[in-house]
């Protein structure tokens, strides 16, 4: 999907090419040039590029207007968030942009009343994040033998992170190697993330029930103000 691959570098939306934020009353997914072309959309805003720290809010369309349904406090990557088209892999840096949420997945069984195709690990989950390997970017279960286990992420041994988390499309659909693998919306840990957006527990359990993956719900990762802001998607 086009979308998938939208970061920070596209257009401002209205209030960026007049150059005036608009007003504080104005719903943030108003103010975005793209939202995925669904009805539901998850924003995630830190307060500077370098910040490790902001707020996920989860939005819904109703009657043309675009409604919060709820809010929480959101980690990033320990050393900030960068631009998506240009990240690093190994910089422990959160990737701007618009990106689908191809599916969720967990060490815990999924809630009831879940709609999105949910995926349960096992023992022998593994997250491949090895450049040299034709799974690059992509669950594996079990781990082949050209993906390395130095080079890829066994999900089970992180039980609290991943107790559910949903798999956030940067760099999936069309994997470019040394671009990043393995970036989820999923649970704290004990402080910032290695490049994923973590929210408390409730709050992903929240999301998960919310979410209907026939409205098409995005997540938009920036910042309120810099090169990386959150209206320039």
């Amino acid at each position: 999907m086009r979308r998938c691959l939208v970061t920070g570098s596209v257009l401002l939306a209205l209030a960026g090419l007049t150059g005036a934020r608009p007003p504080a009353a104005q719903p943030l997914p108003q103010r975005l040039a793209d939202t995925g072309g669904g009805s539901q959309l998850i924003t995630a805003e830190a307060s500077a590029t370098g910040a490790t720290t902001g707020t996920v809010t989860w939005w819904s369309r109703r009657s043309g207007r675009w409604v919060a349904a709820g809010s929480a406090p959101a980690r990033f990557g320990a050393n900030g968030l960068t631009e998506g088209a240009s990240r690093k892999q190994g910089t422990d840096t959160t990737p701007t942009g618009l990106y689908d949420l191809p599916y969720a997945f967990g060490v815990a069984a999924a809630r009831p009343g879940t709609r999105y195709s949910y995926r349960r690990v096992h023992k022998e989950s593994w997250w491949c994040q090895d450049n040299a390997a034709r799974a690059y970017n992509r669950w594996v279960e079990p781990r082949p033998a050209d993906c390395r286990p130095s080079e890829a992420e066994r999900l089970i041994t992180y039980p609290a992170q991943y107790v559910r988390a949903l798999v956030v499309g940067f760099n999936y659909h069309r994997p470019v190697r040394g671009r990043g693998a393995g970036i989820f919306l999923h649970v704290n840990g004990r402080g910032a993330t290695a490049g994923c957006v973590s929210v408390p527990a409730v709050a992903m359990d929240r999301i998960l029930a919310w979410a209907d993956p026939a409205r098409h719900p995005h997540l938009a990762i920036g910042t309120r103000s810099g090169p990386t802001a959150i209206t320039r998607y």
